[in-house]
């Protein structure tokens, strides 16, 4: 079936595909990655682990890939628990996946993305977050696999983030 069967069009809304995981251990501590600050966005901010999905993966192997590249981690298992349309202007914006995990214990690996830190849940507001964070991370903390997924929508007006969540 050619493309454009498919409704590509140069003119229609055209997103990048993203993973965002967060990996949680017993002790109410979230792993977070402090941005290299040599990073093009958010240098020197704390962030969940993620990236850009690549040609032929599906979400989770995206999630997996990136969390081994990123930390070391191999054995998490990881749950979907939301996804969030990101509106960068009126033709593209970023589809974003969001995954939970647990991991507690092992060493973890650096990157060169930035350095990890497990951050206690009631220290995060003391941090330089992400601008989404301090309200996207309480509701994946709290999100169990049998609750409603998170669906967010965030855009941005006269440059600041505006998030909605259903």
């Amino acid at each position: 079936m050619p493309v454009s069967d498919q409704g590509f069009n140069e003119d229609r809304f055209q997103v990048i595909p993203r993973s965002l995981i967060f990996i949680f251990n017993h002790e109410d501590q979230v792993l977070l990655l402090k941005g290299a600050r040599d990073k093009k966005i958010w240098a020197g901010a704390f962030n969940g682990i993620g990236g850009h999905i690549e040609a032929g993966e599906d979400i989770l192997t995206s999630a997996r890939r990136e969390l081994l590249e990123e930390t070391g981690i191999s054995d998490a298992a990881l749950h979907f628990c939301g996804q969030v349309m990101i509106e960068v202007d009126a033709q593209r914006g970023i589809a974003l996946f969001i995954f939970k995990g647990q991991h507690d214990g092992g060493e973890l690996k650096t990157s060169d993305e930035g350095s990890l830190e497990w951050v206690s849940l009631k220290d995060i507001s003391k941090l330089p977050l992400v601008e989404d964070l301090p309200e996207l991370l309480p509701r994946v903390s709290q999100h169990a696999e049998s609750d409603p997924l998170i669906i967010g929508k965030y855009q941005y007006e006269d440059g600041k983030l505006v998030m909605l969540f259903v």
